[in-house]
């Protein structure tokens, strides 16, 4: 790392202004600013301009364009930010520095899709990702990586190897049984199955471990939650009324076996009419936001329902990696927040955690 003292030896530069103007910088996921201790290089060009080198201690690369924008502008010169997401926590399971649950109190409220679009946009934002699928009864994750009829492989008979997807390691119980055959296991067979799968598969070194867990609050979900050494957990829900009480069981069942629920994503949150572009809640509004505030966790997104996302999903595709879809800027926001919250309650007290409206 370039010393700071040296950089800051000519006099035609001032380390502190640049310091302030980082530290002042202000979003859902910067939620306390940019840290000095963020700040790899900073160099003066022939023209004056300046060019900032950041290493971050979660995944956001993208929002740096903003952090350029709002530096430029309090130092009144022109600014170039870029950033490595450099994760320096231990791992907490092989080489897996953290592992997230996205779970649903109920099914059909698009769990699955939700889990690997975040695991793409986490990728985005400069990540090294996995996701597993634990959703013994319905795996999808194959279909939705486009991963249909793949064979699990292995290079020592003892490891299997996980899927490459678009720079995403993916493992699934659908790769190795009929789901036909999955759906009528008893829960110990099934529990048993997915920790091999979490153990046995040679992940390799992983900034984010998704897992993509069973709908419900049962046996299951329970031992999972007991076994895997998750660092958090994201409950998917809807807007009605039966999907935010099954919801609220989901993080009744977190809270007793002490995964810490980083907040909540409302999918399906609301329609936008594609004739006069207005905001449709066709089922319900601010469900989530109540359910979030009754429990004193945040809503990390509103993800609205598009039909972008099923034709993508149908299609093996993720949204997510599309820089022109609206939308994939929603998973972008939601994935930096749950990336920086993970980094924050281990390096601060207590955080104001500022929600954005999509």
């Amino acid at each position: 790392m370039f010393g700071l003292s040296k950089l800051f030896s000519s006099k035609s530069v001032q380390k502190q202004p640049i310091i302030t103007a980082l530290a002042a910088y202000r979003s859902a996921a910067f939620a306390v600013g940019i840290d000095e201790s963020f700040i790899d290089t900073i160099t003066q060009n022939d023209d004056k301009s300046l060019q900032i080198k950041l290493i971050l201690p979660f995944a956001g690369q993208s929002e740096m364009l903003l952090v350029e924008q709002h530096v430029s502008e309090s130092l009144n010169v022109p600014v170039t930010i870029s950033a490595k997401v450099i994760i320096k926590e231990a791992a907490k399971f092989k080489a897996i520095k953290h592992i997230v649950l996205i779970a649903s109190g109920k099914g059909g409220v698009g769990k699955s899709t939700t889990a690997v679009n975040l695991a793409g946009a986490l990728k985005n934002e400069g990540a090294k990702v996995g996701i597993l699928d634990a959703d013994i009864y319905g795996p999808s994750i194959p279909m939705l990586l486009g991963l249909v009829g793949a064979e699990p492989v292995t290079k020592d008979n003892k490891q299997l190897q996980p899927f490459d997807a678009n720079g995403i390691k993916a493992q699934s119980i659908g790769f190795l049984v009929p789901s036909d055959d999955a759906t009528v296991w008893r829960g110990p067979m099934a529990s048993g199955a997915l920790s091999q799968l979490l153990n046995e598969t040679d992940w390799g070194e992983l900034d984010y471990l998704i897992v993509d867990m069973p709908p419900g609050t049962g046996d299951i979900q329970l031992t999972m939650s007991q076994k895997v050494p998750a660092s958090g957990t994201v409950i998917v829900t809807t807007p009605q009324d039966l999907a935010l009480a099954d919801a609220q069981k989901g993080i009744a069942m977190f809270n007793k076996v002490n995964v810490p629920v980083l907040g909540l994503i409302e999918n399906m949150s609301h329609y936008i009419c594609s004739h006069c572009g207005e905001a449709n809640h066709v089922f319900g509004k601010d469900g989530a936001q109540k359910l979030a505030h009754k429990h004193g966790v945040p809503v990390l997104s509103h993800i609205p329902l598009a039909i972008d996302i099923r034709e993508y999903s149908e299609q093996g595709k993720l949204i997510a990696n599309d820089n022109d879809a609206a939308i994939s800027k929603t998973y972008s926001a939601a994935a930096r927040l749950i990336a920086s919250t993970l980094y924050y309650q281990q390096h601060h007290n207590a955080i104001e955690i500022v929600i954005t409206e999509d």
